[in-house]
């Protein structure tokens, strides 16, 4: 009899354990992409029932994605709970061996879907009014303009920058100045405050502050105008023929079963034909940009190959 009252006891707490709660590693401090991709994500994959619980999002910053690049692969290599927030800055570091010798094969890519188009801007009470300006200013003294960028040091955003001014016809990229920082909202600040002179990121970490009237675009970095801010120029416009999108996916440990890796492919799927997502896409800015499972991990393959060839072209890798 006690045997029986234990045994369904037991039965009784095992099915009254609440499910694990999937988890989002964005690789740097709140208010950034990264930020923005896994708190997005996860409300739409819990609206959508696709998980049980609420997604906690974990806000790991550092050496622009390494910490928690590294984290994944040596710590958490079979959690199947776990998803990180992607991008082409991402890809970028792993392209120049930044991330201490992690290749894009430790890991799992599910997917993206979105891209963010690249987008410079200056403080609102800036002298700066268009890119020709700017870019003449970098001619003339490329010492005296400082570049704040949501990325390290020869990532994604800093990337951005110099191939807008190789476009332009600036000589030595090596003069130019840029400060790498922890995410878009603290490059924000260097720039509103006056430690550098414009800020390169993305559209989807800036909106906000283009809103509230803190800084003012002088370019995007898209083939077209930007629907819902037509406002926007392109450097097309301005006479610089670069484009610079950034997409928005995720990538799991590369240790979790080929079931559990599907289940990811599946979510990230659903997230992005939802109307939720569309949503969020038109109010920050984002275009789509669709690709999954082994479509997406080809083009990791290759984007990371793409961007390797342009760091070698522009001095910042052998």
């Amino acid at each position: 009899m006690k045997k029986t009252i234990r045994a369904a006891a037991a039965a009784l707490i095992l099915t009254a354990a609440p499910a694990m709660a999937a988890e989002c590693i964005a690789p740097a401090n709140p208010g950034g992409g990264w930020d923005f991709t896994c708190r997005q994500i996860g409300k739409i994959m819990h609206d959508l029932g696709l998980v049980d619980n609420m997604v906690q999002v974990t806000n790991l910053a550092g050496a622009g994605g390494g910490v928690a690049y590294a984290q994944v692969v040596s710590k958490r290599n079979n959690d199947a709970d776990l998803f990180v927030a992607a991008s082409s800055a991402t890809t970028t570091r792993l392209a120049q061996n930044a991330f201490a010798g992690a290749t894009a094969d430790q890991v799992r890519w599910v997917g993206s879907i979105g891209g963010d188009p690249g987008v410079i801007v200056v403080a609102a009470d800036s002298e700066i009014k268009d890119l020709p300006q700017l870019i003449e200013m970098v001619k003339a003294d490329p010492g005296s303009v400082a570049f704040a960028g949501g990325s390290a040091v020869g990532g994604f955003d800093h990337l951005k920058v110099l191939m807008v001014m190789d476009e332009a016809g600036v000589e030595d990229l090596r003069q130019i100045k840029y400060i790498g920082l922890n995410g878009g909202a603290e490059a924000i600040t260097q720039t509103v405050g006056g430690f550098s002179q414009a800020m390169t990121g993305d559209l989807s970490e800036i909106t906000g502050f283009i809103k509230s009237g803190d800084v003012r675009p002088i370019a995007v970095l898209a083939d077209e105008r930007v629907e819902g801010f037509e406002d926007i120029p392109t450097a097309k416009e301005q006479g610089v023929d670069m484009t610079a999108m950034n997409w928005r996916g995720i990538y799991v440990p590369k240790g979790i079963s080929d079931e559990d890796y599907a289940k990811w492919v599946d979510r990230l799927e659903k997230v992005g034909a939802s109307d939720e997502w569309k949503k969020a896409m038109a109010e920050n800015g984002l275009t789509p940009y669709d690709m999954f499972g082994d479509e997406f991990q080809t083009f990791v393959d290759d984007n990371i190959a793409q961007i390797k060839e342009i760091s070698q072209e522009i001095g910042l890798i052998q």
